[in-house]
């Protein structure tokens, strides 16, 4: 495993996630249900800025590997994840909406991992669509994390508008990395 920045903020990012869920578990002695909220949402907000930073860094500083490319996906999916499991727990999210986002990632990711052993990876590779399925899902967690209403802006109806929008592009975007796949589906190994 190289040990470089890039990486290192990956494994950060993944480090994150137990205190992101804990931060939900502290008696109110320690955290109110309202501060509790404001942790979560910068912990995930700083969770989806290394994952920008982290990207980035490989690329200026030519610090990329097929380690880095493995464990990013991985980190990322594992953030949402642990997000749409709290947010369904706390009643925030559908339980449907978690399980097609969910769902979709971990199809995907099969997908990709057998394109890529029978040598048609570039047929599944990020999309436009997915780009936008996955900003709309990282504004709409940290609203839904957020939870509180502020004057003139409710972030709770907003974040839910999204994580619907979310849901319905991830739909989308999965059926397009099926069909893409679609013609490589009889090859074998």
């Amino acid at each position: 495993m190289p040990y470089n920045i890039p990486n290192i903020l990956t494994w950060g990012r993944i480090l994150l996630i137990p205190l992101f869920v804990g931060v939900f578990y502290l008696e109110h002695h320690w955290l109110n249900p309202h501060q509790q909220n404001v942790a979560a949402t910068i912990i995930f907000i700083v969770a989806a800025l290394t994952d920008w930073l982290d990207g980035y860094l490989a690329r200026v500083l030519k610090q990329t590997s097929a380690f880095g490319a493995f464990l990013d996906p991985v980190a990322d999916k594992l953030m949402v994840a642990a997000a749409l499991i709290m947010l369904v727990q706390m009643g925030r999210a559908d339980a449907i909406i978690a399980f097609i986002i969910i769902g979709r990632e971990i199809t995907i990711s099969a997908l990709r991992e057998w394109m890529a052993k029978i040598g048609a990876a570039r047929s599944v590779a990020v999309s436009l669509l997915g780009k936008i399925k996955t900003a709309s899902q990282m504004i709409a967690i940290p609203m839904l994390l957020y939870h509180d209403p502020l004057p003139l802006f409710d972030p709770q109806q907003i974040g839910a508008w999204l994580i619907y929008l979310a849901a319905i592009l991830t739909l989308w975007s999965m059926i397009y990395y099926l069909r893409m796949a679609w013609p490589h589906m009889g090859e074998k190994e």
